[in-house]
This record gives structure tokens, sequence and C-alpha cells, in this order.
């Protein structure tokens, strides 16, 4: 398989513009490339369609890149199978899922971006990169048909990690006693994604990039720091 992927924590880093920090990524991932589709089911805030696809193809207009929002194409699977590119945006994941599932699109994706066509996607649209969506941080707030994802990578993630604040008064449940919860009920190793950081796939190589460790966890063992460069092959 020669997979092209960038799996991102976020969309946008506190103080900068949409995108901003992953502009070299997005010009290597999409080199030669001038337009692409993007999935805007997620809608973060309630937003529309439209809304959403418009602040995409304002950060893509400036490195030369088109923008169409997969929900213009009166056949989006045809669209998928035709496509040069894909970008997935953050949002909710559980809406994401469940509007991938019901247009039966989930499979016309995974099939694509198998096939080598470049994917990227930020928090939510990373989401659906792994083995199922059940590390998610969303609320439920729709049914999907199924919790199913693309298995692009052979393991979970969940983007927006945060680690514990010591001397907080918070006595909530921290990310990662989330995330040892879903392991007492499956054994998929799940990578806590910090803001700043992405997940590179060239081809059978997947990698950790960005400016910050992320934290592993597998089921069973102890969570542990994994610094950005590594590889997350043995996962």
């Amino acid at each position: 398989m020669n997979k092209n992927i960038v799996l991102a924590s976020t969309s946008t880093l506190f103080g900068e513009a949409y995108l901003q920090y992953l502009t070299p990524v997005i010009n290597e991932l999409f080199s030669g490339i001038t337009e692409i589709i993007f999935v805007p089911f997620a809608r973060p805030g309630g937003i529309s369609h439209e809304e959403y696809t418009a602040r995409a193809a304002g950060a893509f207009e400036a490195l030369g890149i088109k923008v169409t929002g997969l929900h213009t194409y009166p056949d989006p699977a045809a669209a998928i199978r035709a496509a040069k590119g894909f970008f997935t945006g953050g949002g909710n994941t559980f809406l994401l899922v469940k509007q991938l599932h019901e247009q039966g699109l989930m499979n016309e994706l995974k099939a694509a971006v198998e096939g080598g066509v470049p994917y990227m996607g930020a928090s939510a649209g990373s989401n659906i990169g792994g083995i199922n969506m059940q590390t998610t941080n969303d609320m439920p707030i729709v049914y999907p048909p199924s919790f199913d994802t693309m298995g692009l990578v052979p393991f979970n993630l969940n983007p927006h990690y945060q680690d514990p604040i010591p001397g907080i008064a918070h006595m909530g449940e921290t990310r990662e006693t989330r995330i040892k919860e879903f392991h007492t009920q499956h054994g998929i190793p799940v990578v806590g994604l910090r803001e700043g950081s992405w997940i590179r796939v060239k081809g059978n190589v997947i990698t950790l990039e960005g400016s910050q460790p992320a934290r592993i966890f597998t089921a069973g063992k102890t969570p542990y720091e994994l610094p950005a460069g590594s590889s997350l092959q043995s996962l």
C-alpha cells in the first residue's frame, strides 16, 4: 500500500491562524496537487457545511490548492473515487462517523487513501484514521451505525491529549483514566496525540512528528512517552 497520510492532533494552535502550523506539512503532502476534497461532516460549533468548507478553502487557497466540499457532489462516492486529495476537519467525531457510514462513504474513503490518494485529518478527521472512534473526546450527540473507522493505522488516536494538571482541584477523570477504561474492554493501542503533533504515514512507515512527544497506551501495561521523530511501527 502506498499510503500518504497526515493525522494531526488539531487544526489550530493557540495564537495562530487556522492550519498555520501545518503549512509545511500540507505543502509536502499535497505536492503537485491543485484541488482536493474537504469532508465537512464533523461541523464544529454547529456551523453549516458551506461555512466550514469556506474556512478550509481560505487556508488552502493561499497554498495554491482549490477546496471543494464533499457535500456539494451529487454522487459523493464517485467524487471520492476521482479525488486527488482529501482533508477532513475536526468537530464532533460521532457526527462525522454517522454521516460517513450512513452515506456509504467510510469504505470508499478508506479504499481511496489506501490506494495512495493523499489524506490529511485534524482532530475528528484524525480519529477516523484509527481502527475505531471509541477513544474520541467528543460527546455522543448522535448514534453512528458503527464505531468502526478506516483503520489506516493499526491503533486508535486520542487527539488533543492533555496531561493531568498538578494541584488542580478538579475531581473528574483524567484523559489517561478514560483511556485506561477503554482498555478494560479493548486491546487496541492508543496514541495520546498532544497539540502541535501529528502522525505521518508514508507507505508502511508510520512516525510521530511535530513539537511534542506522544503518550502511548497499551492494554495491561504502563503508559510511556514517545518522542517526536519516533517510529510507531511497533504498535
